[in-house]
């Protein structure tokens, strides 16, 4: 397997938590100091400082020292990118399942060919 294929599935691993998710959702809109960050995720601090040195060690956001506090950015433009394509894709597929629950309540049968029923 290609160098490439394992370091884009460690990302993709890095983003499987919903606390990073979140964080990131956060920073996508502005920087924020830890204190903003820990009102806004429903997590233990100390679990917040696990998700957020994840983050830093992918890359994925930057911090640095404002007065007494620590505040947390975005390292990348194109990590607001990805959570809106994600949002979008989600929506997508979300829409395909309704349309087959829909056609489920229906009882509608699935588009066959008359000719290979009857045979």
């Amino acid at each position: 397997m290609s160098e490439l294929y394992k370091v884009k599935a460690e990302l993709f691993r890095t983003l499987g938590h919903p606390a990073r998710i979140r964080v990131l959702e956060l920073l996508a809109e502005r920087d924020r100091p830890v204190h903003e960050l820990l009102a806004s995720i429903d997590i233990e601090q100390s679990n917040l400082s696990q998700q957020l040195a994840v983050l830093r060690r992918a890359g994925l956001v930057s911090q640095r020292r404002e007065g007494g506090e620590v505040v947390y950015a975005a390292s990348l433009p194109a990590v607001s990118e990805l959570l809106r394509i994600a949002r979008r894709l989600l929506a997508d597929l979300l829409t395909e399942q309704q349309n087959l629950k829909a056609e489920l309540e229906d009882g509608a049968a699935p588009a066959t060919d008359q000719r290979s029923v009857r045979a």
